[in-house]
């Protein structure tokens, strides 16, 4: 399941990083703890599916001080038959919110696939070190190196949840490119006005509405769909997620900060 969500980083002098890639985070910190239903649509029936948790901590990274966020989407076995669901989503980034490693591990259906994206930062440069593990089992790697940033989905989606969309229009995107494992990818993330959306702890939000698209082969596919709370945290309140075996949605039911 591609998701939104987390990441932080730390300063240029102590890791090296480019300062191109940093950005000043204003929403997310160590501590942080989110938690959701999902609900995946069986024949045109929305069932509830299972939960997911996202927590993001203060550690550090080869030696130096990060933020590690997790994502994790756990099924509840009433379709494991038909669909099962087994995602962990890992980012470690610094604590200007600069890129440093990513992983990925999906289970949707009969697939099994783990990616990885391992982060330096040689002469101002991004490198970025991409690898695959196949559900055949078969390893793919390969290494690029950009003049500018290039990111990941937990990085971009903690990244976003500190953008002022303040002067944003219905229309406005962010554009930016993404790694995914295998290779790279331009995509950005639209807005598209606002919304209240009640979440499943009973309690309405005023949100922002947000979507996640990539473009490949020339054509712009939306990853997933997301509302967040229209305050200084933007936290993520309901998601949409576009799958390869369907569709599904999580709904927000505690924060702990």
């Amino acid at each position: 399941m591609r998701r939104i969500l987390l990441s932080l980083v730390f300063i240029l002098v102590c890791c090296g990083v480019s300062a191109q890639c940093n950005f000043k985070n204003t929403a997310v910190k160590g501590g942080e703890y989110i938690s959701y239903n999902l609900y995946y649509n069986w024949q045109f029936v929305w069932v509830k599916a299972g939960t997911a948790t996202m927590t993001t901590s203060e550690t550090t990274y080869k030696g130096h001080p990060a933020y590690r966020t997790s994502l994790t989407t756990r099924g509840n076995g009433r379709l494991d038959d038909f669909f099962v669901l087994r995602d962990t989503l890992l980012g470690y980034t610094t604590l200007d919110m600069a890129p440093l490693y990513y992983r990925k591990g999906a289970r949707e259906g009969k697939w099994y696939t783990v990616d990885e994206c391992f982060y330096s930062y040689p002469n101002g440069n991004c490198q970025v070190k991409m690898h695959r593990q196949k559900n055949s089992g078969d390893h793919d790697w390969a290494t690029r190196t950009f003049e500018n940033c290039v990111y990941d989905m937990v990085n971009i989606f903690q990244r976003a949840r500190s953008f002022d969309p303040k002067n944003w229009k219905p229309g406005y995107e962010v554009k930016f490119q993404i790694t995914d494992g295998t290779k790279v990818l331009d995509a950005k993330i639209k807005y598209s006005g606002k919304s209240t959306v009640k979440a499943d702890n009973g309690k309405k939000y005023n949100c922002l509405q947000l979507s996640y698209i990539e473009r490949d082969n020339g054509k712009d596919k939306e990853i997933c769909r997301f509302h967040v709370t229209d305050d200084a945290f933007h936290i993520p309140v309901r998601l949409d997620m576009f799958l390869r075996f369907g569709s599904a949605k999580a709904f927000l039911t505690n924060i702990k900060r």
